[in-house]
């Protein structure tokens, strides 16, 4: 591991313990209230170089949360995430008959749930299922259903009968509803996802925490040295990978800039059993990679408030600047 990688898991306390890069930022924002607001006129804002970490080597969107994701060459970042046409990532979920999320955790085999964009549809394949296509834009006369995420309120439109016993019939388990969010509902917010962390200003549908999620392939070859059975990339679900790094380095990114892009980390992406479903098989296994993971990439005690006993890997990011990204472009870290 380079010097770069060290510093990013001393900014973790993983395993040389140092304040994480979020709390002087928050500490730098308390100051400058206490100072005033005509701070700024008194000293103009130092301008940042840029620094390449490395190059996007793959973009991830994933359109119905928990099923598989769709490897794109480019995608149009907005303030909800990844953008391609109609195609937008966790636009759409499935729920209980009672509105209450269900991913992965719950019924592994979502992952086997392939989706293709298609003349204005998603076309969904599955083992031993049919085909379907459930159209972008749905009538207006569809149901709007209160639905459960994290324990969070958020709507959604129902997608109709037919896809709802499509998903049913695949996993044979209890009824189920897809649902999709449309941008004028209310998302649910950084305020309400990260109460202990400074507030964002961003609201996100159906992802988990914020609008993207990086990760690195250098971290991920770390970690499958550590692995009798490796896994794979998509046992973590990132939007964009990055390739050309040290890993675990991405703990020390808090603003990059990839294309006409800019993003703001967030905080790191605590790990659950969720990665511990086979992508390939529909299995969950509820121990590797996650033991492995707990074994050396716990936080400092100084954030367990945030982390508690869940292992970090890969970063959550906010978008600063909306714009297009591609598969090779560079990756540059903003340094003072």
């Amino acid at each position: 591991m380079g010097a770069a990688g060290s510093r990013a898991l001393s900014s973790l306390g993983l395993p040389a313990p140092a304040r994480p890069a979020w709390l002087g930022v928050a500490a730098l924002g308390l100051a400058a209230v206490a100072l005033g607001a005509v701070a700024w006129r008194v000293r103009p804002r130092r301008r940042r170089r840029r620094q390449q970490v490395g190059t996007v080597a793959q973009l991830w969107v994933y359109p119905i949360k928990s099923c598989k994701g769709v490897p794109v060459p480019e995608a149009e970042v907005t303030a909800l995430g990844l953008r391609v046409g109609h195609m937008r990532d966790r636009f759409w979920m499935v729920v209980k008959e009672d509105g209450h999320m269900v991913t992965a955790r719950q019924e592994p085999r979502l992952v086997l749930v392939s989706i293709t964009p298609e003349d204005g549809s998603l076309v969904l394949q599955a083992p031993d299922m049919e085909q379907l296509a459930v159209p972008y834009k749905l009538p207006s006369s569809n149901a709007l259903r209160d639905c459960r995420l994290f324990g969070l309120d958020i709507k959604g439109r129902d997608c109709g009968d037919e896809v709802a016993q499509w998903f049913t019939r695949f996993l044979k388990s209890e009824a189920y509803r897809l649902v999709q969010y449309e941008t004028s509902m209310k998302g649910r917010t950084s305020k309400e996802l990260l109460p202990n962390v400074k507030d964002f200003g961003y609201q996100v549908p159906y992802p988990d925490c914020s609008p993207v999620l990086l990760h690195t392939e250098a971290s991920l070859t770390d970690l499958n040295t550590r692995l009798q059975k490796k896994v794979k990339m998509e046992n973590f679900r990132p939007n964009i990978v990055v390739a050309g790094s040290s890993a675990y380095e991405e703990d020390s990114w808090d603003d990059l800039v990839i294309g006409d892009v800019e993003i703001k980390k967030v905080m790191s992406c605590p790990r659950c059993i969720l990665t511990t479903v086979d992508p390939d098989m529909g299995v969950i296994d509820r121990k590797e990679p996650l033991q492995t993971l707990k074994s050396y990439r716990l936080c400092d005690p100084s954030v367990k408030h945030l982390y508690q006993s869940s292992p970090l890997f890969g970063v959550y990011f906010t978008v600063e600047r909306i714009g297009v990204l591609r598969v090779g472009d560079p990756v540059y870290q903003l340094v003072d």
